[in-house]
Protein backbone atom coordinates (compact mmCIF):
# COMPACT_ATOMS: atom_id res chain seq x y z
CA UNK A 1 0.00 0.00 0.00
CA UNK A 2 1.00 3.51 -0.64
CA UNK A 3 1.63 5.81 2.19
CA UNK A 4 1.15 9.82 2.00
CA UNK A 5 3.01 11.72 3.91
CA UNK A 6 1.24 14.71 5.35
CA UNK A 7 3.47 17.51 6.85
CA UNK A 8 1.49 17.99 10.25
CA UNK A 9 4.43 20.60 11.97
CA UNK A 10 3.73 22.47 9.00
CA UNK A 11 0.65 22.22 8.84
CA UNK A 12 0.40 23.40 12.76
CA UNK A 13 2.58 26.30 11.65
CA UNK A 14 0.66 27.70 9.14
CA UNK A 15 -2.54 27.34 11.19
CA UNK A 16 -0.60 29.19 14.44
CA UNK A 17 0.31 32.12 11.59
CA UNK A 18 -3.22 32.85 10.79
CA UNK A 19 -4.28 32.92 14.55
CA UNK A 20 -5.13 28.98 15.40
CA UNK A 21 -4.30 28.45 18.94
CA UNK A 22 -1.47 26.43 19.25
CA UNK A 23 -3.92 23.41 20.68
CA UNK A 24 -6.42 24.36 18.03
CA UNK A 25 -4.07 23.95 15.55
CA UNK A 26 -2.68 20.33 17.06
CA UNK A 27 -6.11 18.97 16.95
CA UNK A 28 -7.02 20.31 13.89
CA UNK A 29 -3.53 18.52 11.97
CA UNK A 30 -4.19 15.13 13.97
CA UNK A 31 -7.75 15.49 12.38
CA UNK A 32 -6.44 16.09 9.15
CA UNK A 33 -3.76 13.42 9.47
CA UNK A 34 -6.17 10.84 10.38
CA UNK A 35 -8.72 11.81 7.81
CA UNK A 36 -5.57 11.30 5.08
CA UNK A 37 -4.65 8.06 6.42
CA UNK A 38 -8.08 6.11 6.63
CA UNK A 39 -9.89 8.07 3.78
CA UNK A 40 -8.20 8.89 1.27
CA UNK A 41 -7.66 6.40 -2.03
CA UNK A 42 -4.13 6.22 -3.31
CA UNK A 43 -3.95 5.52 -7.23
CA UNK A 44 -2.89 1.89 -6.13
CA UNK A 45 -6.71 1.41 -4.12
CA UNK A 46 -8.11 2.96 -7.14
CA UNK A 47 -6.51 0.63 -9.56
CA UNK A 48 -7.05 -2.47 -7.61
CA UNK A 49 -11.08 -1.14 -7.38
CA UNK A 50 -10.89 -0.93 -11.56
CA UNK A 51 -9.56 -4.18 -11.57
CA UNK A 52 -12.19 -5.69 -9.62
CA UNK A 53 -14.99 -3.78 -11.24
CA UNK A 54 -13.78 -5.37 -14.64
CA UNK A 55 -14.00 -8.49 -13.12
CA UNK A 56 -17.30 -8.30 -11.97
CA UNK A 57 -18.35 -7.32 -15.61
CA UNK A 58 -16.66 -10.03 -17.31
CA UNK A 59 -18.38 -12.17 -15.01
CA UNK A 60 -21.82 -10.53 -15.23
CA UNK A 61 -21.50 -10.62 -19.16
CA UNK A 62 -20.41 -14.57 -19.26
CA UNK A 63 -23.79 -15.27 -16.98
CA UNK A 64 -25.54 -13.04 -19.24
CA UNK A 65 -24.82 -14.51 -22.54
CA UNK A 66 -25.13 -17.86 -20.92
CA UNK A 67 -29.03 -16.86 -20.34
CA UNK A 68 -29.15 -15.90 -23.43
CA UNK A 69 -28.15 -19.18 -25.02
CA UNK A 70 -30.45 -20.93 -22.73
CA UNK A 71 -33.37 -18.74 -23.82
CA UNK A 72 -32.47 -18.95 -28.06
CA UNK A 73 -32.00 -22.67 -27.69
CA UNK A 74 -35.42 -22.82 -25.24
CA UNK A 75 -37.27 -20.31 -28.30
CA UNK A 76 -36.16 -22.42 -31.10
CA UNK A 77 -37.26 -25.76 -29.28
CA UNK A 78 -40.61 -24.30 -29.02
CA UNK A 79 -40.77 -22.90 -32.45
CA UNK A 80 -39.50 -26.67 -33.56
CA UNK A 81 -42.49 -28.04 -31.85
CA UNK A 82 -45.23 -25.64 -33.13
CA UNK A 83 -43.63 -26.25 -36.63
CA UNK A 84 -44.25 -30.21 -36.31
CA UNK A 85 -47.62 -29.30 -34.47
CA UNK A 86 -48.94 -27.45 -37.66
Amino acid sequence: MTTITFDTHSFVKKLKAVGFTEEQAEVFASEQARLIEDKLATKNDLVELENNLRRDMRELEYRIIIKLGGLMAASIAVVATLVKLL
